[in-house]
């Protein structure tokens, strides 16, 4: 088991859409409260980050070319994906992520380990999971997702932050 699992176990993620953010926290098994991301088509999706591997903080500039070899790998298997945020509920501790469809947990999982990650996470229509990287072991709860938006002047939400797209410029089936 990570040596950080309760961490993971309690961290939050949040995933950019176009059209919103999304924010996703576990809570105790059996528990889905708000709404499973339609396009996921109900498919599994996956948290992954390049950030500070092997639980060693980095600095912002190895973090930075870090997630971008892991974008470029994302890109170039042609997974549909979405940025995201991983951290702790307190908000003092973000990580840069991506959000994926199109992986299986041990796909995920072994893409994680690559990137010198202790774990991933997996999001289902019914459960939140966290995966340890190394291991077989899983930590299994419910979740709630709650959507946040930047409320233009008529009231109604803003698209999400737009993507960086100096990160890497080749055509992706990225969403947004």
């Amino acid at each position: 088991m990570p040596r950080n699992w309760e961490r993971y176990r309690s961290a939050v993620v949040e995933i950019r859409f176009p059209d919103r953010t999304v924010h996703v926290a576990p809570r105790p098994t059996g528990t889905a409260e708000g709404s499973f991301p339609e396009a996921a088509g109900g498919a599994t999706v996956h948290v992954i980050t390049a950030w500070n591997p092997r639980g060693r903080t980095a600095s912002p500039d190895a973090n930075a070319r870090a997630h971008r070899l892991l974008l470029r790998e994302v890109r170039r298997r042609g997974l549909t994906w979405w940025s995201a945020e991983g951290g702790d509920t307190s908000g003092t501790h973000r990580e840069e992520s991506v959000a994926v469809v199109g992986l299986g947990d041990t796909a995920a999982r072994e893409l994680g380990r690559r990137f010198g990650q202790d774990a991933v996470f997996a999001w289902t229509p019914g459960a939140w999971r966290v995966l340890a990287c190394e291991t077989d072991t899983v930590s299994v709860s419910g979740w709630t997702a709650s959507e946040r938006c930047v409320r233009n002047s008529r009231g109604a939400c803003a698209p999400a932050p737009a993507c960086d797209p100096s990160a890497d410029d080749r055509p992706t089936r990225r969403t947004c």
